[in-house]
């Protein structure tokens, strides 16, 4: 089971979190022989810019204010399809958006937890949900092929204590 923290602490140096990211993804596409074009990593470091999912639309308008050359939405999608391909990157259903993954050099089942306050999403593993799921499938006769688990609620930061 992982350890590492779904959510960073409040005022973390989230610089890092994208400068590890995108040095995570070239090593990882490096290694596969894949192509992390500049377009593709400029996607990847808007999705790394918060902590909070990026829909498509609003990676679109990003990249459209700052090039005078326009990007088409199905450019973006293309692009998204390949970090997603290669693990860079994960789709939540329940926001149409994307997050940066943690870790894309290891396969693992993530869960997501999402703030309903702040909007920002954090990324989990957790075994015992993982063999809960397996089994449970498994009992039912059910061949799980993909498996997204989103939990709503209150971040740290926005939680009771706060």
């Amino acid at each position: 089971m992982s350890h590492h923290q779904a959510f960073p602490e409040p005022g973390h140096d989230h610089n890092s979190c994208i400068t590890n990211a995108l040095a995570n993804a070239e090593a990882h596409c490096r290694k596969k022989k894949a192509r992390l074009t500049s377009q593709r990593r400029r996607i990847l470091e808007i999705i790394w810019q918060s902590h909070k999912p990026v829909g498509a639309y609003e990676i679109l308008e990003i990249l459209n204010t700052a090039n005078s050359r326009k990007a088409a939405p199905m450019t973006i999608y293309r692009a998204l399809d390949f970090l997603m391909e290669h693990g860079l990157v994960h789709r939540l259903a329940s926001q149409n958006a994307y997050l940066g993954c943690n870790h894309p050099n290891v396969a693992h089942n993530s869960f997501f937890l999402i703030c309903s306050k702040c909007g920002r999403a954090g990324e989990m593993e957790n075994d015992s949900i993982d063999e809960a799921i397996r089994i449970g499938a498994l009992q039912n006769g059910f061949k799980v092929e993909n498996q997204l688990v989103e939990v709503e609620g209150l971040c740290p930061a926005c939680g009771p204590g706060q």
